[in-house]
C-alpha cells in the first residue's frame, strides 16, 4: 500500500489527521488517556467554557433516539479560571499538541472576557467560537441565528485575540450561507459547521417530554446529511476553511465531509457510543483511502464541486 498522507492545515496550523473530538463529547480530553494514546488525535476540542462556572440544565439532560441523541447539558463547566488553571495543565501531561478551545458566552462581553484569556494559552492552536448560546441582552436569541449578530460577536473577539477565530454555527436557521459569509466578512478564520439540531422526544408512560428542558440538541448518524449539505453550500459561498461536524462515525464520513469542502471533521455523539471511535476512524483512513484511490487527504478538500 502506498503511503498515505493524512496531514491537513488549519489556518497554519498543522495537523497529523483531520480527527477531532467534537467539544462537550471529548470532557477536557485527559478523561481518555486512560484509554488510549490520545497523542493520535488531530486536535482535541474542549469541553464548552463559560465566564463562570456553571452547573448545566435540570436533570433529566439526555433523551436516546434511534440513530443519535438528544441532550439539553447547559453548558456545564467549572469556568474560565478553573479551566485555565486545572484542565489545560492536567490535559497537558497526556496531550502534547495544540488544542481547539470552544468559547461560550451570553453577552459579547463574555465573549470577549474569555477569548482573551483563552489566548494567552500556549497550549491553544484555536479558538472556537460557540455562538449557538442565548442572547442575554436580545431577548434569549442565539448569537448565531442573525448575520448581523454573528458578525458582531466576531469583530468584537478578534479585536483581543491573535490566535485563529473558527465560529461554529447553528444549523437551526433558514440561511447558513448568509450567516457564514458575515462571520467571514467580520474577520474569522474559520467556520466549524454544524452544530446540534433542535430536537426532542417524549416519554409515553408520564406523557411528558423526556428531556427536562423539553428540547435539546440532536446529534447522532441522522444528522450527517444535513451537515454535509451545509458544508457544502458554506464552501461554495466562503473562503475559509471548514471543519465539518453532524453524524461522523466512520472514516468513510471523513472523506465525505472533505469532499464536500470540510478541510477538518470533529466526531461527536460517536464518541459517547464508543469511547475509541476516534481512534478506530483514524487506523481505518488509510485502508478507506487505498479503496478509493486517494493518496493525500488535503488533495480532496472540496472536489466534490
Amino acid at each position: 500500500m502506498v503511503e498515505k498522507d493524512l496531514s491537513v492545515n488549519l489556518s497554519g496550523l498543522k495537523l497529523d489527521n483531520p480527527v477531532i473530538p467534537a467539544s462537550g463529547t471529548f470532557g477536557f480530553g485527559y478523561e481518555f488517556a486512560d484509554f488510549y494514546d490520545i497523542n493520535i488525535l488531530g486536535s482535541i476540542s474542549l469541553k464548552g467554557t463559560t465566564k463562570d462556572e456553571r452547573y448545566g440544565n435540570p436533570l433529566p439532560r439526555i433523551a436516546e433516539c434511534k440513530e443519535g441523541l438528544i441532550n439539553s447539558i447547559g453548558l456545564q463547566n467549572p469556568g474560565i479560571d478553573s479551566v485555565i488553571a486545572n484542565e489545560l495543565p492536567r490535559l497537558k501531561r497526556s496531550y502534547k499538541k495544540p488544542i481547539i478551545a470552544n468559547i461560550s458566552g451570553f453577552s459579547i462581553e463574555e465573549y470577549v472576557y474569555c477569548c482573551e484569556k483563552i489566548d494567552k494559552e500556549e497550549q491553544v492552536g484555536i479558538i472556537e467560537l460557540n455562538i449557538s448560546c442565548p442572547n442575554v441582552h436580545n431577548g434569549g436569541m442565539a448569537f448565531g441565528t442573525t448575520p448581523s449578530a454573528a458578525a458582531e460577536v466576531v469583530r468584537a473577539v478578534k479585536k483581543v485575540i491573535t490566535k485563529p477565530l473558527y465560529v461554529k454555527l447553528t444549523p437551526n436557521v433558514t440561511d447558513i450561507v448568509s450567516i457564514a459569509k458575515a462571520v467571514e466578512e467580520a474577520g474569522a478564520d474559520g467556520i466549524v459547521l454544524i452544530n446540534t439540531m433542535l430536537g426532542m422526544r417524549i416519554n409515553l408512560k408520564t406523557k411528558k417530554p423526556v428531556v427536562a428542558n423539553k428540547m435539546g440538541g440532536f446529534s447522532g448518524p441522522a444528522i450527517f446529511p444535513i451537515a454535509l449539505r451545509m458544508v457544502y453550500q458554506v464552501y461554495e459561498a466562503v473562503k475559509i476553511p471548514i471543519i465539518g461536524v453532524g453524524g461522523i462515525s466512520r472514516a468513510e464520513d471523513v472523506l465525505e465531509m472533505m469532499l464536500a469542502g470540510a478541510t477538518a471533521t470533529e466526531v461527536g455523539a460517536a464518541n459517547l457510543k464508543n469511547p475509541y471511535i476516534c481512534k478506530e476512524i483514524i487506523e481505518n483512513l488509510p485502508t478507506v483511502m487505498e479503496k478509493y484511490g486517494i493518496t493525500s487527504l488535503s488533495e480532496i478538500i472540496g472536489k466534490a464541486h
